[in-house]
Formats: C-alpha cells, structure tokens, sequence
C-alpha cells in the first residue's frame, strides 16, 4: 500500500470515529508524539493512554474534516478541523495539523500543531 493510501486509511478511520482502532493499526511501538513541538511522549502505550485521557474527556465528537494533505517520501502533512463538544460543556472547533514520520508502514513520529 502506497504511503498515501496509508494517510488516507488513517484519515478514513479518525473521520468514522475508529480512533483507537485506527491508533492501534497504524502507530508503531516505538512512536513519539508531541503537541507544538514540545511535551513528547514517547512509545505506543504512552501514546494511548494520552488519547484515551482525551477521548474521555469529550461528550461529543460532531466530526472531522481535512483540509490540505501533503505526502513526500516518509513524510507527511494533515490538515485537521474537529467539531466537538467536552463533557464541561464547551462546544469547540479545533484546527491542526499533524505531520508525521512513517517508516515500514507505521507512523514513527508525529507533530501536532495547533493554536
């Protein structure tokens, strides 16, 4: 499967709502994550501990749509827009991009940045 159509299977689950299961197939074991190029968290299971304290902390997820998408060798850029509302009451629309590393069809770094 081309890198692209790997972006694109991972996209297709975050905009379904299969976050998790989509964390669990396309994330490597040994991945680092990190908001605004700082706070890196490093390995899978850190990883999703993360997202699953954020996942619990929304009531709703409304849905997600991706704007630019920028694909050059093991690289890659997603430009993110998420509606949701969190369990406090907050309906936001939240913009970001993620840029990842891939290596052996897992993503082995990625970089959200947002404001």
């Amino acid at each position: 499967m081309s890198l692209r159509n790997q972006v694109q299977a991972v996209i297709d689950g975050v905009v379904t709502g299969k976050i998790l299961e989509t964390f669990d197939t396309y994330y490597a074991d040994n991945v680092v994550m990190s908001e605004n190029g700082s706070d890196e968290r490093v390995g899978k299971a850190a990883n999703r501990e993360y997202e699953l304290k954020f996942l619990a902390s929304v009531q709703e997820f409304h849905g997600a749509t991706v704007g630019r998408i920028i694909v050059d060798g093991e690289q890659a850029a997603v430009e993110w827009t998420f509606e949701l509302t969190f369990k406090e009451g907050n309906r936001v629309v939240m913009k970001q991009v993620a840029v990842q590393t891939w290596h052996d069809g897992k993503i082995v770094r990625e970089d959200f940045y947002h404001g």
